[in-house]
C-alpha cells in the first residue's frame, strides 16, 4: 500500500502532491491494477489534511481513469502507467544511490541536492546523454 508524505517547500498543494504520489507510483509499478488506496479517512488522518483535500485528489485521479470508488469498499487502481522501461528501474535507480551518496559526501544538502538534479534534468531535455 502506498504511503503519501507532504512537502511543504514543493510548490504543489497537498491535493496535487497526493495526484503526483500515486501517479509515480503507478510508473514505477509499486500500485497495480486493483490494488486499493488507503481510505480517504486514513490518508486524511496521517497526513493532518482535510478529508476534502483527499477526496479532490482521488476524484482527479478517477478523472484520469486511473482509479475507480467503489462505494462502502474503497478505491481501487483500474489502470497502471508502467511500460517496458520498468526493467531498467533497478539498475539506474542503483546508480542514482550512489550519485545521491557522492552528493551528500560533497557537502549538498537536500534542497541543494534537488536543485542540482532538476537544473540539470532540465538542461539535459533534447541532449543526447549517453
Amino acid at each position: 500500500m502506498i504511503e503519501f508524505h507532504l512537502n511543504g517547500r514543493s510548490g504543489l498543494s497537498p491535493y496535487q502532491q497526493l495526484v503526483q504520489q500515486v501517479r509515480h507510483a503507478l510508473r514505477l509499478g509499486l500500485l497495480e491494477e486493483g490494488d486499493r488506496l488507503p481510505t480517504v479517512k486514513e490518508v486524511a488522518r496521517q497526513m493532518a489534511v482535510n478529508p476534502n483535500t483527499v477526496l479532490k485528489a482521488y476524484r482527479e485521479l478517477e478523472h484520469q481513469g486511473l482509479v475507480a470508488a467503489r462505494p462502502g469498499v474503497g478505491t481501487f487502481v483500474t489502470r497502471t502507467l508502467a511500460d517496458a522501461s520498468l526493467a531498467a528501474h533497478g539498475p539506474l535507480q542503483k546508480d542514482l544511490r550512489r550519485w545521491l551518496a557522492k552528493a551528500r559526501l560533497a557537502g549538498l544538502d537536500e534542497e541543494s541536492i534537488e536543485a542540482l538534479f532538476m537544473n540539470t534534468f532540465r538542461t539535459a531535455a533534447g541532449e543526447d546523454v549517453a
